[in-house]
C-alpha cells in the first residue's frame, strides 16, 4: 500500500496573547484538533526554541494562528502583534500560516471549560485549528 501521509495536513494552531499562548495540534484526516499545554509568552513572544520542539515533535506542515478582531472586523492593538507573531513564525520556520478569525472562540472555549482559563486557551487554539481544517 501507498505512503499517503505526505498528503496529510498536519497543524499546529496557536490562540495568541500576551502573557500566554494556547496551542493544539490537528490534522485532515478527522478534522479534529487536540489542547497542548500553553506556552508563557513575554509581550507575545513565545519560547521559540519550544514552537520549533513541537514543529518537529508533532511533524505539522501548517500553522495557524488566531486573528482578533474587533466585533466591527476593525483591528485593535492585541491584532497588530498576532500578525507579528504569525510572521515571525514564517521567517522562523518557513512553514505556511494561515491567520483564522478567533472571534468568539475564547467565549466558547470558556463554556466548553467552565470557566477554566489554564484550559482555555488550548480549547481555543483547538477551535482554531478545526475552523481551518473544515
Amino acid at each position: 500500500m501507498p505512503d499517503t501521509s505526505a498528503d496529510i495536513e498536519r497543524v499546529l494552531g496557536f490562540d495568541f496573547g500576551l502573557q500566554s499562548i494556547g496551542v493544539a495540534v490537528g490534522q485532515s484526516i478527522t478534522a479534529t484538533a487536540t489542547p497542548l499545554p500553553v506556552l508563557p509568552a513575554r509581550n507575545g513572544k513565545p519560547d521559540w526554541q519550544r514552537v520549533a520542539t513541537l514543529i518537529r515533535e508533532w511533524k505539522v506542515n501548517h500553522l495557524v494562528v488566531g486573528l482578533p478582531l474587533n466585533m466591527d472586523d476593525t483591528d485593535n492593538p492585541v491584532t497588530v502583534k498576532a500578525r507579528a507573531f504569525a510572521t515571525a513564525l514564517t521567517k522562523r520556520f518557513a512553514l505556511p500560516v494561515t491567520l483564522v478569525d478567533e472571534r468568539l472562540t475564547t467565549r466558547e472555549a470558556m463554556e466548553i471549560t467552565g470557566g477554566d482559563r489554564a484550559r482555555g486557551h488550548g480549547v481555543a487554539a483547538a477551535l482554531l485549528v478545526e475552523s481551518y481544517l473544515r
